[in-house]
Parts: C-alpha cells; structure tokens; sequence
C-alpha cells in the first residue's frame, strides 16, 4: 500500500503525467470531481471569495500535475510566480505615482533578465559552451549550479552536477510571464492583486507545459468570472478532448513508430523515397501530436468553465509561408510579433533608423523566425530552420510583387543555374533542389504562356491556382521540417553534430537515384501508413464549415449518444496505443 501511495505521489521522471496515459484521466476525474464539489457546495452568494478558492484549489492542483511531470523544478515555476507578481506589482505602483520615472524601465529590465537569464541557462548552457568552445578553443563544461546547491542540503549528494536538464514547459511559462509584465508596464492590463490567482494564471495545468501560450489579457479576466457550462460547451470540450486523442494516438504515433522513427534513425538504411515520404509523413505527424496536446488542453479546461485561444488554423491549407505562420502555433506567432517583431522596429525601424517599409519589414521577420527558431531548441539545425522559413517568407513577398516576364526570366535562369551545378558537382543536394526548381519553371512557364494569351481568370484557374500554392507552401515547409525534426530528442552535448549528420544523409538519400523497384514494394509493405497518411491529409484539408458543422454536431447530440461515440472512440484509439508512450513533441521546448 505504501509503495502504491508513493507511485501516486511521487515523481518518477520515466513515467511523467501525460494526457495519453490512464492515470492522468482519473488524476483528472479526481480534480473534476473535487471542483465539481467546489462550484455546487460553496453558496453564489459569497462571490469573489468562491471564486478565489476555485482559484486557489486549481493553482495547487496545478502544481501537483507540474511536480509530476517535472520533479523538484517546481520550485523554479514557483520562483519565477513570486518575482513576476512582485516585480509587476511595482512596475504598476512607480507608473502610477510618477509617469516618467525611469524605475518602472529598470524593474522590467530586471523581470526580462530573470525570466530570459533562467531560459538561457536551463535551454542554452550546451550551445553557448559548445559555440565557445569551438571559436575559441577552450574545454568548458557545462555545470548545473542548482543541482550543486541542492546536494549541499542532501548528504547523499543525489543530484548530478555535469549535466543540465531541461524543466518540462519552462519555455512557455517564461514567455507567459513576460507577457504579463510588459503588459502591465504598457498599462494594458493591472496587475493581479493576489498571488495565489496570479500563480493560477501561471500554472493552469491543462497548458501549462505545452502551451498554447496564454496572455494575461486573455486569461486574468477569466478568474473573476462565475463558472458557467451550457450543453453546448459541454459536448464541444469533449470532442476537442477526443479529437485531440485521436490525433495523437491513431495518426502521430502511428506514424512515428511505424516509419518516421525508423528513417529519422538512420537515413541511409532506406532509399531516397522513403526518405521524402518520412519527411513528409514528419509535417503531418508533428501538425497531429502538437495539435492534439491543444484540443485536449483547450476541451480540459472549457470543462472547467476556462477557455484558451485557438492555436492551430488548418496550417497546412496555407498557400504562403507568411499564412503557414499565422495558422501555426498561433499563439507564439502572436506573442513574437507584440514582444518581438514590434519592438525591433516592425515595418518602421531597422536597430532604431527609419528604413523603407518593406526592408524594415523583411529584416525584422528575419530576425524573429531565426530567433523563433532558436527558441524551439539549442541547436544551429534549429537557427537553420528559422532562417530559411524567414527567407522564404522574404522571397515569397517578392515574387508576389514581381511582374511575370521578371518572374519566368527569373525561374528560368534559376533553374538552369541549378542544373549546370548537378552537372558540374553530382551532388545529391543540388540535383535535390534542381529537380524542385525544374517543378516549379514548368507551373510557371504554363501560367506565364497563359499570361500572355491574357487568359482571364476563371474559378477553374483559380482553384488550380489555389491549389498549386497550397502544394508549394506545403512542400516548402515539409523541406524546413528536416532540419526541425533532426535536432529533436537529441542529447543536448551532442545535439549539433548529430542533427547536421542526420539532415546531411536524409539530403543525399533523397536527392540520389529512385528506381521503382524501391517505390512500389515500399506502397505495398507500408501501404497502411501511406493510407494514414493520405487520410490525415484529406482530412486537414476538408473545408472548414464541415468541421465547424460535425462539431456542432456532435455537440447537439443527447448525452447517451455522447457517451456511448466517447466509448466507441477510446476502444478505437487505443488500439493503436504503443508499448512505449510516446511523448508529446513540443515537451522538449
């Protein structure tokens, strides 16, 4: 009984709370039963004091489901909640009693060296030793000061002190409490008064180590807000929560055991198509594991009267880099732009001088997705990826503002440009991007002949138009996915090597010679993962109303029907569970 007890409260870092696991559905039962108990017994008529201690009962909750996942790390989620309620509550008071005072700056400055010196240290201490180390020479190790600092208050001496491990979520609470900050030293929102509602604010576990990222704006208004659930919300939270099993369970990963693994692994075991169909089965995979962890964080919480914002936007219908980043993750997009993109100079400023609108514009949203890349991990692969998406977006802005006898003589000299260079080197990379481009002089060529002929437009060559762009867009992301996906789940000591190996081999593989004795026997052997695959895609792409429409649906339904369509899809859905659980994508970030 007493080792049943310490599994139940105790942390065991190799079995973490994860939504796809049994025992986080009766940790939830346990909660929902007990905050059920909360909202029917506590009488209406206290008011804010009810609604404190929802807030309070669901702050400790959420704790416990960090402690959890992340161990003793608790103490720096409960550092950075006491420093950011303090410090915001003292930016707020020097504003107020003097508007120019040059304290309120400081106390901000001091909140963004914390929270980012904290991100630093935990997410970066291999790369910056590894990028000093090889500039320079040196044999710098890495050292975690607060394993060192917790082995003096245990006479075992339990904690490593040569490596640093990275707390589970510190990527998005960081960035949710800097948010808070700023705002409040604009002015837009006040400070939460009471530590324990801002502490909620910062911990609500159904997001809390996955995202989406939640504004204070967003969020703070909802804790004095009486708990409401109408039918309708009821039925809606429980399709996000099994759609978003679904996902992660039926389509990422069954994927992910059954191919992407596999190749990612060792890329030179398999052929140059098997190579690209892991790539792309990777953009699909990643898109159902990180969108399937929101749906069930966004159907948890609207359980519990809270709502989140919208995360994902069919990202994949995108027919521009700069749409793919406005429906992906769209609440870190929306965070980079106020906190980052902006700050920098938006369209206005480049480093503080006036520049033309588009340059300022490009180079800032350079600057943000490489920053934005380097947020995802503490790798050059993951600096790479940024980069390329951000000249993408650059490129694609272009083109759209360039005439088509510019663009065809463009395309044109391009794609011979890269033709000569296969010739010239053999290279599996640039025949890879020589082929690609040859692709694409071929659609442009059509629709320039087509310009010619001032063919007018039609709702047949619009949707051939649409649908080009969807494909292109989609492709060109898959492509940034193999830089992305190679630095993944990696030690971080050896991050950088291994990455650059793995995205090196999968480029010669894929850029090497096919035959369709290696095609055809792979669509038959793996033909249930192609067939997952070309389902999932059919399915992201239906139209958006048909979604919106059989959610409604679902939701309209009578509770019996609900209950017995949630049985009937968790005996489905974990048929495809693995012997290994496999963890959410986006607890590495």
């Amino acid at each position: 009984m007493s080792d049943f007890i310490r599994h139940i409260i105790g942390f065991n870092a190799e079995s973490p709370l994860l939504f796809t696991q049994f025992y986080f559905w009766a940790f939830f039962a346990l909660v929902y039963a007990l905050f059920a108990l909360i909202m029917e017994a506590v009488p209406d008529r206290l008011g804010n004091k009810k609604l404190h201690l929802r807030n309070v009962y669901l702050m400790f909750v959420s704790w416990f489901f960090y402690y959890k996942t992340s161990g003793l790390f608790l103490l720096i989620l409960a550092f950075i909640t006491l420093s950011e309620w303090l410090i915001a509550a003292q930016v707020k008071k020097h504003k107020t009693a003097n508007s120019e005072s040059v304290i309120p700056k400081l106390l901000l400055t001091l909140s963004v060296t914390i929270d980012l010196g904290l991100l630093a240290y935990f997410k970066y201490a291999y790369f910056f030793t590894n990028v000093v180390n090889d500039w320079f020479g040196t044999e710098f190790r890495v050292f975690d000061i607060f394993a060192y600092i917790g082995n003096g208050f245990s006479p075992s001496g339990r904690f490593s002190v040569d490596t640093i491990v990275l707390p589970v979520g510190i990527s998005f609470y960081i960035f949710q409490v800097i948010s808070y900050t700023v705002d409040v030293f604009r002015g837009r929102i006040q400070p939460v008064k009471n530590i324990l509602d801002f502490g909620f604010y910062v911990s609500f576990f159904p997001q809390l180590v996955a995202g989406p990222i939640v504004r204070a704006e967003e969020f703070v208004p909802q804790l004095y807000k009486p708990f409401h659930l109408s039918r309708r919300a009821f039925g809606i939270a429980v399709f996000w929560i099994i759609n978003g099993l679904a996902k992660k369970i039926i389509m990422s990963d069954y994927l992910a055991v059954n191919i992407i693994d596999r190749v990612f692994e060792n890329p030179l075991l398999f052929s140059g198509f098997e190579n690209l169909f892991a790539l792309f089965a990777y953009s699909l995979q990643v898109y159902a594991d990180f969108s399937g962890y929101t749906d069930i964080a966004i159907g948890v919480a609207m359980l519990m009267g809270f709502y989140l914002p919208m995360n994902f936007n069919s990202p994949y219908k995108s027919k521009t880099p700069q749409e793919f980043w406005r429906r992906w993750h769209m609440s870190l997009g929306r965070w980079l732009k106020s906190y980052l993109y902006i700050p920098l100079g938006g369209n206005r400023t480049i480093l503080g001088f006036k520049a033309p609108k588009l340059w300022a514009a490009n180079f800032n949203s350079l600057i943000t997705q490489v920053l934005g890349g380097l947020w995802h991990g503490a790798s050059w692969n993951f600096v790479l990826w940024g980069a390329i998406n951000g000249v993408g977006m650059i490129i694609e802005k272009i083109w759209r503002e360039t005439g088509w006898h510019l663009r065809f003589a463009a395309m044109t000299l391009l794609t011979a440009g890269l033709c000569i260079a296969d010739y010239l080197t053999n290279l599996p990379v640039w025949r890879l991007f020589a082929v690609w481009a040859a692709i694409i002089w071929f659609v442009t060529a059509a629709r320039y002949i087509y310009f010619l002929c001032e063919g007018a437009d039609t709702k047949f060559t619009k949707a051939l138009g649409t649908a080009w762009a969807v494909l292109q867009t989609f492709t060109f992301i898959t492509f940034t996915r193999l830089f992305f996906r190679s630095s993944s789940n990696l030690d971080p000591a050896t991050a950088n090597e291994v990455a650059w190996e793995t995205a090196k081999n999968m480029v010669n593989q894929i850029g090497g010679a096919w035959t369709n004795a290696v095609i055809l026997p792979f669509l038959w052997e793996f033909r249930w993962v192609v067939a997952m695959f070309v389902a999932g895609m059919i399915i992201h792409w239906l139209p958006t109303n048909w979604k919106r429409r059989y959610r409604l649906m679902f939701s309209a339904m009578p509770l019996w029907l609900i209950v017995l369509v949630v049985c009937l899809a968790i005996i489905v859905i974990y048929q495809f569970v693995t012997a290994d659980m496999q963890p959410f994508i986006y607890f590495q970030f």
